[in-house]
């Protein structure tokens, strides 16, 4: 992986389902457990042949391949031992390339007062609760799980751990020693339409969903309403993969729109497939979570990305100095403001009145003048969900699960 959507949340402000939370028809957590299947798939062989039986959690791994020292720290001096586990690969390109290059941030700014540790390709459920004890037991202090679907294997590890501190990416519950951390991804999203809507030729737009989940029908729309401030006659189709990394299924889906007459495509999927695709078919494309622009130079409109080191570093500093706190309601949602979003890399294609817009948004998105949800804004049936002037708070957004007018087509019923 939205990134401060899918990642994308009935028991706080959460990220609603089309039928309850987090998945158009799924409860919060049942609707997360759906992100990135096949990674959850792939890395449960990866950890069966590294670990030798499937009880056991695999080692962590960092920069060295040291796996840490067995339990907590000896002494006042020892660095604070800080572990990090991924859905993905750290070389997806997108969600899991952009943690970990958090992680090496911190790792540079902290120097030896902090020892940091990875597990890549964790899968969410059961064997994410293996991996969480097996960090606590080689002695790490503060643990980020940066996936939905690790919230509930978290929160059974954190009540037997009360010594560790544990952050949850994209989550709602939290515990006396567990809180919880977001990326306002549709920010940069919007940011995306609003280049998008300027470049397009056909007025014919194209989003790659991952999982039809109010984190990823929220960007769908952000960028719908981007792409509509710049070009009143843009409309958005939006062909669905169902998973969040999967580069032949986003391969498709891409081919899909372009040949449904999109000649500028966005995703919400975690490889470079999309921008690729673009890239061969001779149109326009944002990369996504991390900056892309290697992976189709021409194509590559500019990079929507989420930069997790500010958040990652007021953590850690927050652990070294005894100010961390956890508890009922410690949810942080970052996005332009704090330097979590951005929109990056833009093409020199991009004429220079429409990059001068973008950075006149950013600049309203940091001091607070401009607020991309306010009304009036009716939804794709017609019906006014944002009254004139009425500006939407954390709980609207969390709850999306409809598409504002422009975008083309019906939501899925199920993910």
């Amino acid at each position: 992986m939205s990134v401060l959507s899918s990642f994308f949340r009935a028991q706080a402000p959460t990220e609603v389902s089309a039928a309850a939370a987090r998945s158009c028809a799924a409860t919060p957590a049942a609707a997360r457990r759906l992100r990135r299947p096949l990674l959850v798939a792939a890395a449960a062989v990866v950890m069966l042949a590294a670990c030798g039986k499937k009880d056991e959690a695999p080692a962590a791994s960092g920069e060295s391949g040291a796996s840490g020292a067995a339990g907590p720290a000896s002494s006042a001096s020892a660095p604070l031992q800080v572990a990090f586990a991924y859905v993905g690969p750290v070389g997806d390109g997108g969600w899991t390339f952009a943690h970990d290059n958090a992680r090496k941030a911190v790792e540079q700014e902290f120097g030896d007062r902090i020892k940091t540790t990875f597990v890549e390709k964790v899968p969410e459920g059961a064997d994410a609760e293996r991996v969480f004890r097996d960090l606590v037991q080689q002695g790490n202090s503060l643990v980020f799980g940066t996936t939905f679907g690790y919230m509930e294997p978290m929160l059974k590890v954190a009540a037997d751990s009360p010594q560790v501190k544990f952050e949850h990416a994209t989550g709602y519950k939290q515990a006396a020693n567990m809180r919880t951390y977001d990326a306002r991804t549709y920010e940069g999203a919007y940011l995306a339409g609003v280049v998008a809507g300027a470049m397009t030729k056909s007025n014919t737009l194209g989003v790659v969903g991952s999982i039809p989940i109010p984190e990823v029908i929220r960007n769908i729309n952000s960028f719908t309403l981007g792409a509509r401030a710049s070009n009143p006659k843009a409309t958005v189709k939006v062909v669905w993969v169902n998973e969040w990394f999967n580069p032949p299924q986003e391969t498709n889906a891409a081919q899909t729109l372009i040949n449904a007459g999109a000649d500028v495509l966005m995703q919400n999927t975690d490889s470079s497939a999309v921008l690729q695709t673009a890239e061969k078919n001779g149109i326009y494309a944002f990369g996504w979570d991390s900056d892309m622009s290697s992976y189709g130079p021409k194509a590559h409109l500019a990079s929507a990305v989420v930069n997790w080191t500010p958040y990652y570093s007021a953590s850690i500093k927050a652990a070294l100095d005894g100010s961390w706190a956890a508890g009922a309601g410690r949810h942080s949602w970052w996005g332009v403001k704090e330097g979590a979003i951005d929109l990056v890399a833009l093409n020199s294609v991009v004429p220079a009145e429409v990059k001068a817009r973008v950075e006149k948004i950013k600049t309203g998105l940091k001091d607070g003048s401009f607020v991309i949800w306010k009304g009036p804004l009716v939804g794709q049936d017609g019906k006014e969900v944002l009254a004139k002037d009425q500006v939407a708070d954390d709980k609207f957004l969390q709850g999306i699960k409809f598409y504002v007018q422009g975008v083309d087509g019906q939501l899925p019923s199920k993910p």
